[in-house]
């Protein structure tokens, strides 16, 4: 029998607010443990929570951003559990009321074909402390503890690996874009629980399902994606019982391991949160929210193709990053090629940022120069070979093209008559080169040119040196 998956995601993503959520605690990762704590953080006698409404603004522009509709009329709950990352043994979040429901983000699949996943809910929470383990104990640092979250509850609509990492790339590329997290999933900033389970083909209902707990990487949910399909359709077909249950991933042994059999919403005991009041959001804030989105990266990739005749490929590559993306229009606008702007930023000027390890937005040199140096190029004062050259010094030094060239005297050479004069002379010296080519070995013109740009130390112009020297050995 053929199985196939059904996944649901809960993707739990950190604001990028100053402030955590009830308090004015900072949200700052990295910090020494349990320094940015307080009394509310820690849940002392006495303290009360304060709602910070930057949260709900960022929550608002996620679920506008992610096609979802707005409650007017929500409210905070007590979700209640004891678990020691959480001191009060309850997390304030959103239940019944969700800030945002109904919303769905399209993907592109391998084969051109787009597929909608559908969000049921978006809802504002607190994160909770870390526990950090070591053979004999358990240390806990509260400093995340109470960092503000929103949670995306996706319909079990994913049927692949493929579409779980498409969809989780299309909701990181958006929730960037428009600021409201960084999304840095080695820092904890975007993680996920993956709600697996499988069912016969062809056939409709969902089978057992397992939690998978914040996975954070998407290597790690790959893998972990393919173990749980084998090892349900190997229980299924070994008629072995499925319990739904939370489950661990390991990822040093590639395993998944059960932790506990999963709680029912019941088990939580919600109910509102008694010391937050209700939130009314009218449409007057929700429309001051939606004024402030900018373009999508996968609005802006089709712009892309439109305006510049980009390739669908160059036009993504560069919306990887909305920093890219703004340096590509940036160096476009001072008069720029598109399509070379784009090769230079997907290729040179990429492989320098990957070896120094950094960002585009810490680059030392600015679009103008970018734009300054492909002119250059274009107009013949320097050779493609010596552009690089002199890309490489812009990004160590940040010193402008012109300037690296009139210093290192590298502009390109292209008086006719002193690389005819330097043509003649090679082949007076090399008189082979002619006997050759006319018995039909054709690549020693190619030789050839090599030889007169050594003699041009490198400067000459390679279009005028490629003409004169065929010229002289094809007369």
């Amino acid at each position: 029998m053929e199985y196939e998956l059904v996944i649901g995601l809960e993707i739990h993503v950190e604001l990028s607010t100053k402030t955590k959520i009830y308090c004015a605690c900072s949200t700052k990762f990295g910090g020494k443990a349990n320094t940015n704590v307080c009394p509310i953080c820690l849940a002392l006698p006495g303290a009360l929570p304060v709602l910070n409404k930057e949260v709900v603004n960022y929550g608002i522009k996620s679920g506008l951003a992610l096609n979802c509709s707005i409650n007017e009329v929500c409210h905070m709950d007590r979700k209640n559990y004891f678990y020691p990352d959480i001191t009060k043994n309850y997390q304030i979040t959103q239940a019944p009321t969700p800030l945002c429901k109904d919303g769905f983000v399209d993907i592109e699949l391998s084969n051109n074909e787009i597929k909608r996943i559908r969000i049921e809910r978006i809802h504002i929470e607190e994160d909770t402390g870390k526990a950090l383990h070591s053979k004999d104990k358990t240390l806990m640092d509260f400093n995340r503890c109470g960092v503000p979250l929103i949670e995306i509850v996706s319909k079990p609509d994913l049927r692949s690996k493929e579409e779980v990492i498409l969809y989780l790339e299309r909701i990181k590329s958006i929730l960037i874009a428009i600021g409201v997290s960084e999304c840095k999933m080695e820092e904890g900033g975007l993680r996920c629980d993956l709600n697996i389970s499988v069912r016969p083909k062809g056939l409709n209902g969902l089978g057992v399902r397992c939690e998978l707990k914040n996975m954070s990487s998407f290597k790690a949910i790959e893998r972990a994606i393919d173990y749980e399909f084998e090892r349900q359709v190997k229980a299924i077909e070994n008629n072995e019982k499925l319990i739904q249950e939370t489950r661990r991933w390991d990822e040093k042994n590639f395993v998944s391991i059960s932790m506990r059999e999963k709680q029912s919403a019941n088990d939580y005991r919600y109910y509102p949160e008694g010391d937050l009041g209700w939130l009314n959001i009218d449409k007057e804030w929700v429309e001051s929210i939606r004024e402030t989105i900018c373009e999508l990266p996968h609005e802006r990739v089709e712009r892309f193709i439109k305006d510049y005749k980009l390739s669908k490929y160059d036009a993504s590559v560069l919306n990887l990053s909305k920093a890219m993306a703004d340096f590509f229009e940036d160096t476009v606008k001072y008069g720029s090629d598109a399509k070379a702007s784009s090769n230079w930023l997907m290729g040179d000027i990429s492989r320098l940022l990957n070896e120094e390890a950094m960002t585009i937005e810490k680059i030392k040199f600015s679009p103008k120069d970018l734009a300054d140096l492909i002119g250059l190029i274009h107009n013949g004062t320097i050779s493609n070979a010596i552009g690089k050259s002199v890309l490489e010094n812009m990004f160590r030094s940040g010193e402008s093209p012109k300037k690296i060239i009139d210093e290192n005297g590298l502009k390109q050479n292209s008086n006719e008559d002193e690389i005819k004069d330097a043509a003649i002379k090679i082949l007076k010296e090399n008189p082979h080169i002619i006997e050759d080519y006319k018995i039909g070995k054709t690549k020693i013109l190619g030789f050839a040119v090599g030889l007169l740009m050594k003699e041009m130390k490198g400067k000459a112009n390679p279009k005028i040196v490629n003409k004169i020297m065929s010229d002289l050995i094809i007369r």
